[in-house]
């Protein structure tokens, strides 16, 4: 009954969309249109999701974001890779997109990863049951240990793309695409894993580090080694959202409350109320880094010059500015904070819009 509700619902405001500018064409708005030059339509921007998801809130809000961001035509989701050891991982981010439409998105899972303790976010929405046994969620993959592993499945997302076409958004820890680099060549591609990210990627948007040269973050030290490996070898562009922007823009709890009651049951609500006792603003570390990567033109942040970014032995990153360099970090304005929020809270909390 409630997803039911929840299409009719969804198919209802989009129906709206259409009535409204049908209303508008009535009104004259058609020839002053038809005067105007039409842009060509710009495609969707391919994206893999790299995530910790369990270990912080953020990461569902911003898998909540990507969604929304392909609804609206501006983004692809190819495929979401897991660094979070957890058997409740996968399904989780499954019935996040069994929820927003997209069951079938790979989803690829780090083996021998750095963080396998349970997680309330992510294992309470999995084991909710209707009163007739039925899961509150609906998802295909029931447990996260027997997904693929996630090496090969984002070779084969990227090896499917157009050269110098996919943005991966990296917002947990550096494990995933760290071994990417030392793959050889398999049945998706006889490249290396270097080459196929300098072949396949535009740019790496990360959530890593604190800038210019700050305390040591938590996805860098929580697997430091593979933090030092993807800064210094990564093929292509990093833009690194830092501990500090993310810090000085909190998403709110009132939100949660207000913007995800469209429905009776909402996952990212729930995983948000499961992380920890309501109400808290939670920093929005991993918001931010989508935002860029997809909204990058729309003056949200502010970049760094280019240079260089090391990791010591101390987790902490420093950057040295360099005009041949390729990695540059976030610098969030405080008249730029408002508008990047408003933009999350939009995107995060935005219906499903499923197309026929």
């Amino acid at each position: 009954m409630r997803a039911g509700w929840l299409g009719q619902s969804t198919k209802m405001k989009c129906n709206a969309r259409v009535l409204v500018w049908l209303w508008l064409l009535t009104l004259g708005a058609a020839p002053v249109a038809a005067a105007v030059p039409v842009a060509a339509a710009v495609p969707p921007i391919p994206v893999i999701f790299d995530t910790d998801i369990g270990n912080d809130v953020d990461d569902a809000l911003a898998l909540a974001m990507l969604h929304a961001l392909e609804t609206r035509g501006e983004a692809h989701l190819l495929a979401v890779t897991i660094t979070k050891d957890n058997k409740w991982a996968a399904p989780f981010v499954n019935l996040v997109n069994t929820f927003y439409g997209r069951p079938r998105v790979p989803i690829g899972v780090v083996k021998n990863g750095k963080t396998p303790e349970d997680s309330a976010m992510i294992k309470a929405p999995c084991e909710r049951k209707t009163a007739d046994g039925a899961p509150v969620y609906p998802r295909e993959i029931i447990d996260g240990s027997a997904a693929p592993d996630a090496l090969p499945v984002l070779r084969a997302a990227l090896a499917g793309e157009a050269d110098d076409s996919v943005v991966i958004i990296q917002v947990g820890f550096s494990t995933n695409l760290a071994r990417l680099l030392d793959t050889g060549g398999d049945r998706s591609s006889p490249m290396s894993g270097k080459e196929l990210a300098r072949r396949k990627v535009r740019l790496l948007s990360c959530m890593a580090g604190s800038y210019p040269s700050g305390t040591p973050e938590y996805n860098v030290k929580t697997d430091l080694a593979a933090a030092r490996k993807l800064f210094a070898e990564w093929p292509t562009p990093i833009v690194a959202s830092g501990l500090e922007v993310g810090q000085s823009i909190l998403y709110p709890a009132i939100s949660i409350e207000r913007d995800f009651g469209y429905v009776a049951d909402h996952p990212i609500a729930e995983a948000y109320r499961n992380y920890k006792q309501m109400p808290y603003d939670r920093p929005t570390w991993d918001l931010t880094a989508v935002l860029y990567a997809i909204r990058a033109d729309r003056g949200y942040f502010d970049l760094s010059p280019p240079g260089m970014i090391t990791v010591g032995d101390d987790a902490v990153t420093r950057f040295e500015p360099s005009a041949n360099g390729s990695r540059r970090y976030l610098i969030a304005r405080e008249k730029q904070r408002e508008k990047a929020l408003e933009a999350m809270i939009y995107l995060a909390s935005q219906p499903p819009c499923r197309r026929n």
